[in-house]
């Protein structure tokens, strides 16, 4: 498997965060796994790291219900940036709710970024696959 560079968890769950720092890891997936509680703590780190020149994420893994600044505000302002490359975004969430399978797909159609909709829990093939692709 091909190790990725960064990999962003954006979750205010803390077992969430575990669990797939834990597989990750497992998986040597990446030189280095960052997280953060909220987007806007996020986009603040993707912000900094557009400013400075530094590398951004290879792998972002998006959680949809999080407080300060949800999955749907972050990704709507993610979009903005002048990122150089496609991220892949995945985002992973316990949602049943169809509108916010309708809400990816409208962002799909908003970006080159590569987006993903994934249902908790992720499992370790979920991760290889991921990580494989990008």
């Amino acid at each position: 498997m091909n190790k990725v560079d960064q990999i962003f968890i954006i979750d205010d769950d803390p077992i969430t965060v575990f669990g797939i720092r834990k597989m990750l890891m497992a998986l040597d997936a990446a030189a280095a796994i960052d997280s953060f509680a909220n987007g806007q703590l996020a986009l603040q780190k993707i912000e900094e790291l557009l400013e400075q020149g530094g590398n951004l994420p290879d792998v972002v893994f998006l959680d949809i219900n999080m407080p300060i600044m949800d999955g749907w505000q972050f990704l709507e302002a993610f979009i903005q940036l002048p990122c150089p490359r496609p991220i892949r975004i995945n985002i992973v969430t316990s949602s049943i709710d169809p509108n916010d399978l309708d809400r990816f797909e409208n962002f799909k159609t908003r970006t080159s970024h590569i987006l993903e909709y994934r249902n908790k829990p992720i499992r370790l093939s979920d991760l290889e696959e991921i990580t494989r692709a990008a």
